[in-house]
């Protein structure tokens, strides 16, 4: 016969239900690069309306620039820490989001079709396209770091 107890009462692991330190740092780290990203890609919006660049703020370019170096730091941070933590949960989430993102690619040349002539396409392409190639590069370490704390699915993580 076993001598297990069987009378033990439900308490839960404490480990599993704290955040560990790492865990939120890479959470903060993650959101971190999304406001980043959202910021630096306003540039590109707005430089598309500029018809003319010499009568442009001189700052303006060097806070681009300055913005887009921060970016790319934070894009390699994110993939040398989120490398290891890609899993399979973070690979089909990832797939998810870019079969939403590539609607994107629609999107822009519908806006071309619509607004072609109102928008300055050689102040912004380029900038827009480098930031889409580094969102979609970056997108599953961004995820698996994005999740440390909790799984996408809503389950504590250990």
């Amino acid at each position: 016969m076993a001598s297990e107890p069987t009378n033990q009462g439900a308490k839960p692991n404490p480990t599993s239900l704290t955040t560990h330190p790492r865990a939120l740092w890479s959470r903060s780290l993650a959101v971190t690069a999304a406001i980043v990203f959202c910021i630096s890609t306003a540039f590109p919006v707005v430089a598309g309306f500029v018809k003319d660049r010499e009568s442009w703020p001189k700052w303006w370019g060097v806070l681009d620039v300055g913005i887009a170096f921060v970016l790319a730091m934070l894009a390699f941070l994110i993939l040398g820490l989120g490398r290891r933590l890609v899993n399979k949960e973070v690979e089909d989430i990832s797939y998810r989001a870019y079969r939403i993102l590539l609607h994107g690619i629609f999107a822009t040349i519908v806006v071309f079709f619509l607004m072609g002539d109102r928008i300055m396409w050689v102040n912004c392409l380029s900038g827009f396209a480098w930031r889409t190639w580094l969102l979609l590069y970056c997108l599953p370490e961004w995820f698996a770091l994005f999740e440390a704390t909790v799984g996408l699915s809503g389950v504590p993580r250990n």
